[in-house]
């Protein structure tokens, strides 16, 4: 069984650095493309950042790039999302998606889902 388990979300001053964590299991880590999600209420959820273990392919949001990072370890079976210089718009339940084919920042792009975190940018 497929399963992803977020944490590190939490309420930040606008400036400030959180970093998200998706544990993941029931599948081959390295083979799976891996995503972070977003979804600010009242609004469709959009991807952030994108990550694929085996050869190191990357994507990010253009509202995100520069100040967020994506990074996997591969032993930990943990994809990270290290986010600074938060704004409020950055606002936001994340989600951690994984797919074995997928490849794209829509969410129909990602099978696999975990529950979320939120994320809180108080100006």
């Amino acid at each position: 069984e497929v399963q992803l388990v977020e944490s590190g979300g939490g309420l930040v001053q606008a400036g400030g650095s959180l970093r998200l964590s998706c544990a993941a299991s029931g599948f081959s880590f390295g083979d799976w493309a891996i995503g972070w999600f977003r979804q600010a209420p009242g609004k469709e959820r959009e991807g952030v950042s994108l990550i694929h273990s085996s050869d190191g392919r990357t994507y990010y949001a253009d509202s995100v790039k520069g100040r967020f990072t994506i990074s996997s370890d591969n032993a930990k079976n943990t994809v990270y999302l290290q986010m600074k210089t938060l704004k409020p718009e950055d606002t936001g339940v994340y989600y951690c998606a994984a797919d074995p084919t997928g490849w794209g920042p829509l969410p129909i792009d990602f099978g696999f889902w975990g529950q979320g975190t939120q994320v809180t940018v108080s100006s």
